[in-house]
């Protein structure tokens, strides 16, 4: 196996969500082992707060040696930045990316690793303008497409560009 994929769901989703899936089935096909935490029951409680328990579940799932890359949507791209700060990571990809969540005290963050993030422009949840600021600041790929926060008329081309990032970490 190349490394480990952590595979972050968003909040209304879970780990059989369609996107992870497919980002699921790409780290199969390219010798990535992938790992889809199940976050529900944080979820469940619907306090921002507990944003900190899904990033430590997150990173208990993470193997302690090895390449590990942390990919994820909306809540689970949210998520998957932070768990990127505390433990040493290769890449981040990120879909619907929430640049700040009400009811939480701490803005997003990722490590400075590669990252590449697909956002839709008619995102009503996220908006795009804050994602766009944030891959300003750093060197970060961007991609957005004509489609809303659930990125459904995108699923393939989102498993494309998880493709494309994946075979470009060396």
């Amino acid at each position: 196996m190349k490394g480990t994929v952590i595979l972050s769901h968003g909040l209304e989703s879970g780990p059989q969500a369609t996107k992870v899936s497919a980002l699921a089935e790409v780290c199969a096909a390219l010798g990535w082992a992938s790992v889809r935490p199940d976050y529900r029951d944080i979820d469940a409680r619907r306090n921002p707060r507990d944003i900190d328990l899904r990033v430590a579940r997150a990173l208990e799932h993470a193997p302690a040696q090895g390449r590990v890359v942390f990919a994820g949507s909306s809540m689970g791209a949210f998520t998957s930045g932070l768990a990127s700060i505390e433990r040493a990571s290769d890449g981040v990809f990120l879909l619907a990316l929430p640049v700040g969540i009400p009811g939480y005290s701490r803005p997003f963050e990722a490590a400075a690793v590669p990252i590449t993030l697909v956002h839709g422009w008619r995102d009503d949840i996220c908006p795009v303008d804050a994602v766009i600021e944030f891959a300003r600041q750093r060197p970060a790929t961007l991609h957005l497409v004509d489609d809303d926060h659930r990125l459904g008329a995108h699923v393939e081309t989102c498993a494309n560009l998880f493709a494309q990032f994946l075979a470009g970490l060396h």
